[in-house]
């Protein structure tokens, strides 16, 4: 028996929607150092940039290097964060705080092509009291490479050439097709982490979604319409 064909509209309609969720679903990701706050003993990754944030002594701050599509599924340190670990040697003076540094720079799968990533290492930076975490992170873990709009590229040399660059399956995509890293002292990074870049828009959006949704919910109540006219 032959389908209604508001039921075979639906179908079309829906098979449209799925299909844009598809191509969201392969949208690249980027290669960046993000930024991470202990909170309870676990990572949390950062409202704030590390030049715009200003720890309190006894403060754990974290940088991961890794290919992530945003913060959502952006990966943390793999070292458990551990103030009285890291700071033990380090005592406390006056017109100072100490803030424990997490450095991580990720797996192989990660590293730039002919790049091997150091071992993840902790280190007690003592700075002045109205210190940020870039500064803590200055004190221990030079040198550090920024680039031209002040987003971080580098810590402690790695990795030695890039910068935030789209990533898909796990090859760098052509750097004129890249998105443009926002600057993360200043602006995006400030807000939502170390060194987040801006995304290029490549997926549908939630008002395409949108909008194929209605498209299917018009068009199935029409042919209705139609059928009971008919009937």
């Amino acid at each position: 028996m032959t389908r209604p064909r508001y039921v075979i509209a639906l179908t079309v309609a829906l098979g449209l929607v799925l299909g844009a969720g598809a191509g969201g679903a392969q949208a690249a990701g980027y290669r960046y150092w993000s930024f991470w706050q202990a909170t309870g003993g676990s990572w949390a990754y950062a409202t704030q940039g590390p030049a715009v944030l200003r720890p309190a002594d006894g403060t754990v701050t974290g940088f991961r290097f890794a290919v992530s599509a945003d913060s959502g599924d952006a990966a943390g340190p793999r070292t458990a964060p551990d103030f009285a670990a890291v700071c033990a040697a380090t005592p406390a003076r006056d017109g100072a705080k100490r803030i424990a540094v997490v450095v991580d720079a990720g797996t192989a799968a990660d590293a730039p092509a002919g790049e091997e990533p150091p071992a993840p290492r902790a280190r007690c930076a003592r700075v002045g009291a109205d210190a940020t975490a870039a500064d803590a992170l200055a004190a221990v873990a030079k040198p550090l490479r920024y680039n031209s709009d002040a987003l971080l590229c580098a810590i402690s040399g790695y990795p030695e050439s890039g910068c935030g660059e789209q990533v898909r399956d796990g090859a760098a995509a052509d750097p004129a097709s890249s998105a443009s890293p926002s600057p993360a002292p200043t602006s995006t990074a400030g807000r939502t982490g170390a060194a987040e870049p801006e995304r290029d828009g490549g997926g549908p959006s939630l008002g395409l979604f949108a909008g194929l949704a209605a498209v299917a919910v018009l068009a199935v109540a029409g042919l209705w319409q139609a059928r009971r006219r008919r009937g």
